[in-house]
C-alpha cells in the first residue's frame, strides 16, 4: 500500500536558541513543510510513500530533494522548474512569548506552478492514499483548483483522500478558507482537525480559543467532529488532537478519533516540549501509518498521538522516530526510561 503526497517543501531557517529574529546574526538551515514530513514520517516507518511538489534546478531545490531521498521518500514524482524554494524563518519562544514563523514563499517555484502541469492519471499510478493539507489550496488561485481537481480525480478512481484541514492565519482569512475547503471536504475521506481549524476552515464551532483549555471542551470537539461527518457524508473518520497548553514548554495532549458514530479517546501526555513544529503531521503521519497496517480505531488513535508527542522532542521539522521508539511511548505511558 503507497501513500502520496502534496505540498511545498521549503528551506527552514532557525534563530539560534530562543533568539529572536531581531537578534539573530545567524541562522540554522534545514528543510521541512507539511506535507513533506508526513511523507519522511511515513517512510522511517517503513512504508512505500512518494511525494508530489516543485522544486526549481539549483542547490536548495536540489537539496530539498536529496534530504527526501536520505530518508526513503519517493521523489520521481517531483516537478523541477521555476526559480526559488520558498523559505521560512522560525523563531523559537520561551514561556508566555508564543513561537513564530515568518514565510517567505512568494514566487516560489511551487507557488507559480500551473494546475495544467499535473498528469494526474500518471502521477496516480500505483497510489493507494491521498494525503494533503490546507496548506496548498491557500497558496495559490491555481494550487487551489489542482487540489480540487486531484481530490475528484481521487473520488472516480475510489483512492481515499487523507486531509488536515491545517489553518493558516498568515496564508488566507476564514471566508477564503471555508469557501475552498467546503469544497475539497466533499472529497475527503479521513479529516483531521485541530483547535481553530473546525471553525477557521469549516465554519464549525467546536474550540473556544483558549489554549490553556483544549482539553477541558472534548464535549464541544465532539460535537464538532459529528458536524463534519453530518455535513460531508463522505468522510468516514474525523480525527482531532486536544491539548491544554500552559506555557511554549509544558502542555497536556490527548487525542480524539470519530469513526462511524464512535469516539476513540487516548491517555493524556504531560510533555515537556522541545520544539513546538510539525507535530500535526506527525499525527497525521502515524494516522496513516495505521490506516496502511490495519490497526484498529483505538490503536490508530493512540500511535497517532504518541508519534505527535514524540515529535515534540525532535528539532527540525522532521519526526526522525521509528516504529519502535513510538510504540515504546505508548508501552511507557509518556515516561521516560534508559533504553540499553
Amino acid at each position: 500500500m503507497s501513500v502520496l503526497t502534496f505540498g511545498e517543501m521549503m528551506l527552514r531557517l532557525k534563530t539560534p536558541g530562543n533568539e529572536r529574529i531581531l537578534q539573530a546574526q545567524t541562522f540554522e538551515a534545514s528543510y521541512g513543510g507539511a506535507e513533506a514530513n508526513v511523507a519522511v514520517s511515513l517512510a522511517l516507518l517503513g512504508n512505500p510513500v512518494s511525494y508530489l511538489s516543485k522544486i526549481p534546478d539549483n542547490l536548495l531545490g536540489q537539496t530539498a530533494k536529496s534530504t527526501l531521498q536520505k530518508y526513503g521518500v519517493d521523489t520521481s514524482k517531483l516537478l523541477v522548474g521555476g526559480e526559488r524554494l520558498g523559505i521560512y524563518y522560525f523563531e523559537k519562544g520561551a514561556s508566555i512569548r508564543s513561537t513564530n514563523v515568518v514565510y517567505d514563499r512568494k514566487f516560489s517555484s511551487f507557488s507559480q506552478i500551473k494546475s495544467r502541469e499535473f498528469d494526474w492519471s500518471s502521477i496516480f499510478k500505483d497510489v493507494d492514499y491521498f494525503y494533503l493539507s490546507g496548506i496548498t489550496p491557500a497558496i495559490s488561485i491555481e494550487l487551489e483548483q489542482a487540489t480540487l481537481v486531484a481530490c475528484e480525480y481521487c473520488q472516480k478512481q475510489k483512492i481515499p483522500v487523507v486531509c488536515d484541514l491545517n489553518y493558516r492565519e498568515k496564508m488566507w482569512c476564514p471566508q477564503k478558507a471555508q469557501s475552498v475547503m467546503s469544497k475539497l471536504m466533499n472529497y475527503v475521506t479521513i479529516c483531521i482537525a485541530h483547535d481553530e481549524d473546525f471553525e477557521s476552515a469549516l465554519g464549525i464551532k467546536a474550540f473556544d480559543g483558549d489554549n490553556s483549555r483544549g482539553i477541558d471542551q472534548q464535549s464541544s470537539f465532539k460535537e464538532g467532529m459529528k458536524k463534519v461527518r453530518q455535513l460531508y457524508p463522505n468522510c468516514e473518520m474525523v480525527a482531532s488532537i486536544l491539548r491544554n497548553i500552559y506555557s511554549v514548554e509544558n502542555s497536556q495532549w490527548t487525542a480524539l478519533l470519530l469513526k462511524e458514530n464512535t469516539f476513540y479517546e487516548t491517555d493524556t501526555y504531560d510533555v515537556h516540549v522541545m520544539e513546538g513544529v510539525a507535530a500535526g503531521d506527525a499525527f497525521g503521519a502515524g494516522l496513516l501509518h495505521g490506516l496502511l497496517h490495519d490497526y484498529t480505531p483505538h490503536q490508530l488513535v493512540k500511535f497517532a498521538l504518541a508519534a505527535s508527542v514524540l515529535k515534540l522532542t525532535v528539532t527540525g521539522d522532521l519526526n526522525l522516530v521509528s516504529e519502535s521508539d513510538i510504540k515504546q511511548v505508548i508501552k511507557n505511558n509518556g515516561g521516560a526510561r534508559l533504553s540499553r
